[in-house]
């Protein structure tokens, strides 16, 4: 009787139907969003008459840029694993400094200071959250206290404007530029696309996700973690005096009260873009599709007349289904 000596080689396990539903889950994820802002679109414009016009595209736009902004800084933060409430504090501080040094210098040396007044409070930022070692939300939120507070002592509580003969420099950003669309718009696409750029591509971007997902670990390789957190926090309150600009240049004027509470509307944005708020998942263009979704939901609520406190029931609902998901998919992955 022979015997059969020829080698078995085992059978590969069938993929499992929970590990199909995780990556069906992930994919979700990855394209359901941007799933969902085309079929708002589609929905808007059969609904209405007005919403491919020109006019409203633009003004779409131009609205996302502030939100942008602060989106892209917050998903930055949060990739690295720290949150920043400073960021609407930032803005109406970075602002006000514009204006100011603007009053004694020039339209130009006013902006370019206001940028860096935003660079500064962000390392003062993160320097205070990496020093302390608290909890970066309880940090951020004394921190964004302070600030304010700074920015009513700067200002004596009033509203501060530029000189009259340069008032209409100050408004440079409502100019209409490329395609008509506006300065603020065309500066706000040129930054994002930058940092999607850093993000993505590059040896920081590369460590940001590393200390996100496990500072520990990401320490131990060499990663120096509290400048990966500090350099967040700058970017983001880059991000910040760039929206504090556009909304002063806009208004004409800046004030201590600008912004208030938009930082919760940013991370709201960074998270139903899917960016994990556990960090060390995400990108820069979630942050893009998340602030275009929410900003798309108010346009086309003015637009249909609809009341505005289901507006804000909705998107509480999609903050909602975004953690929730963001946990399952961690569940799931283990």
């Amino acid at each position: 009787m022979s015997v059969d000596t020829t080698p078995q080689t085992a059978a590969a396990p069938a993929p499992s139907a929970g590990n199909n539903m995780s990556r069906l889950a992930f994919r979700m994820r990855d394209y359901g969003i941007v799933a969902a802002l085309v079929i708002i679109v589609i929905a808007l414009s059969l609904s209405t008459d007005t919403f491919l016009t020109s006019g409203n595209l633009v003004n779409l736009l131009d609205q996302t840029a502030v939100l942008g902004l602060l989106a892209t800084g917050a998903t930055i933060c949060i990739i690295s694993g720290v949150f920043d409430l400073t960021a609407s504090a930032t803005l109406a501080l970075s602002a006000i400094i514009g204006v100011q040094v603007g009053r004694v210098t020039d339209v130009y040396v006013g902006f370019a200071a206001a940028v860096v007044a935003g660079a500064l409070l962000g390392f003062v930022t993160g320097t205070v959250v990496v020093r302390s070692g608290v909890n970066s939300f309880v940090g951020t939120l004394a921190t964004s206290l302070v600030y304010r507070g700074l920015a009513v002592m700067v200002t004596g509580g009033a509203i501060v404007y530029p000189l009259t003969a340069s008032a209409e420099n100050f408004g440079m950003l409502t100019w209409p530029s490329l395609f008509g669309l506006t300065s603020a718009t065309i500066m706000f696409v040129v930054v994002v696309a930058i940092l999607a750029v850093v993000v993505s591509r590059t040896t920081f971007g590369r460590r940001l996700y590393a200390v996100g997902g496990n500072a520990e670990a990401a320490r131990l390789s060499g990663i120096r973690v509290g400048s990966i957190h500090v350099t967040a926090f700058m970017i983001s309150g880059v991000c910040s005096a760039l929206a504090g600009l556009i909304l002063a240049s806009r208004a004409g004027s800046a004030q201590s009260t600008m912004a208030t509470g938009m930082e919760l509307t940013a991370i709201a944005a960074a998270v139903v873009g899917g960016t994990s708020i556990l960090g060390g998942e995400g990108a820069v263009w979630r942050a893009l599709v998340g602030a275009l979704l929410l900003t798309l939901i108010g346009n086309g609520f003015n637009l249909l007349g609809w009341d505005t406190i289901y507006q804000q029931v909705l998107q509480g609902l999609l903050i909602l289904f975004a953690v929730t998901m963001d946990r399952w998919l961690r569940k799931r992955s283990r």
